[in-house]
């Protein structure tokens, strides 16, 4: 099995504003994208990063061989419960999601 961040060329994750947390997986090539595009499902990706299905938001950007998945903070951005201001510790967690082997 490989990790996300094996096939992906970046896997990256910010804020998008106080509220909102996005995390882009960068493919690098159309065939990683089409992989990782079918690996990757909305609850797994959900569990994985502590939050409901239904508040996952997904985007495949085929010409970009781009996967971006929006999602509410756990914490709004700067409260006391904060560990992470500028949210990109959460790109590990999807980072390190393994995928069978093609």
């Amino acid at each position: 099995m490989a990790r996300v961040s094996e096939i992906a060329a970046k896997v990256r994750s910010k804020n998008a504003g106080p509220f909102w947390l996005t995390i882009d997986i960068f493919c690098g090539s159309a065939e990683a994208f089409d992989r990782l595009r079918g690996a990757l499902g909305d609850d797994r990706v959900a569990r994985a990063l502590g939050c409901a299905p239904a508040a996952l938001k997904r985007f495949d950007i085929a010409e970009l061989s781009v996967i971006k998945f929006s999602l509410p903070r756990p914490q709004v951005q700067g409260s006391i419960r904060d560990r992470d201001m500028h949210g990109a510790s959460f790109a590990n967690l999807v980072a390190e999601l393994e995928i069978e082997d093609a």
